[in-house]
């Protein structure tokens, strides 16, 4: 095995067991208090206007794009199933934390096409709870690193037991 190569298998698995060992954030987190501040045009869009919480756990989310869906399927271009695999792929992360979809209060969505902005408002109404939106803007940008990216999305989740 080359040099560079042990370095990284020696972390991995550190990071592995580590893992391992430690408990799901949903166990060591405080309970979650979730307060969702809207008005009509928050309703219409599909977002809050301010969301407050009290206890849990912050996870902040690294922006997240994808050119594949879960099978393997190319989606180069395609804005709305670029959408869904996205907020799958959130889902997924927040899951190995202890958390869902449920726990975003807030997140970034960046598009090359801002035409898309109504389609997109129609995912999150499957996405989230109605009148439980995360707090979220929608930037237009020029472009991405990767050729066939239309749309990458960072959400920031409080994680922890739902209070009573």
């Amino acid at each position: 095995m080359e040099k560079g190569y042990t370095s990284y298998y020696q972390f991995l698995l550190l990071f592995i067991v580590f893992m391992a060992m430690s408990p799901p954030l949903s166990k060591a987190a405080d309970p979650v208090i979730k307060q969702y501040h809207t008005d009509e045009r928050g309703i219409l869009r599909r977002y809050s206007r301010a969301v407050t919480t009290e206890g849990g756990t912050t996870v902040w989310l690294a922006g997240q794009t994808t050119l594949q869906d879960a099978d393997g399927n190319s989606i180069h271009g395609d804005f709305e199933a670029q959408v869904r695999e996205i907020f799958r792929l959130i889902g997924e992360s927040l899951e190995q934390l202890g958390g869902s979809l449920d726990d975003v209060v807030t997140m970034t969505t960046y598009a090359t096409d801002v035409r898309n902005v109504d389609r997109y408002v129609e995912i999150k109404e499957e996405v989230f709870e109605t009148g439980r939106y995360p707090s979220s803007a929608f930037i237009g940008v020029a472009g991405f690193s990767r050729q066939g990216v239309v749309v990458e999305i960072k959400a920031t989740a409080v994680v922890g037991d739902k209070a009573e």
